[in-house]
């Protein structure tokens, strides 16, 4: 899928995947690929900006954690996080109900076959 599917989709499909819980770069990068299904691909120029403005903008909060020698940061939603996603969710269902309204119409009001 091309990578401007997701532009205007991304604080909220980052924000969908820490949910459940605190996630390092690469894993979100898995998730977003294992629940899109593999469609979504995103790239790490991409997702490290983003993740970086949501922890600036308070959505999100992150810690350095040890994996053996290895330290990755990893991050989680904050209660404004969570608020965040709850609204983003919203304005996706009443997005996509417009665009399929659009799409695929159904019998205009008022009028009877």
């Amino acid at each position: 899928m091309k990578a401007d599917a997701v532009r205007g989709h991304l604080d909220g499909l980052l924000l969908a995947v820490l949910e459940p819980g605190p996630l390092h770069g690469y894993a979100i990068i898995a998730a977003v690929q294992q629940r899109s299904g593999g469609v979504l691909e995103l790239r790490t120029g991409t997702i490290y900006p983003a993740l970086n403005r949501l922890e600036r903008t308070g959505l999100l909060s992150s810690s350095w954690q040890s994996s053996g020698e290895r330290r990755r940061r990893c991050y989680e939603l904050t209660d404004a996080g969570r608020r965040t996603l709850a609204g983003e969710r919203t304005a996706w269902r009443e997005f996509t109900a417009a665009i399929g309204s659009v799409l695929n119409p159904g019998p205009a009001p008022g009028l009877t076959a």
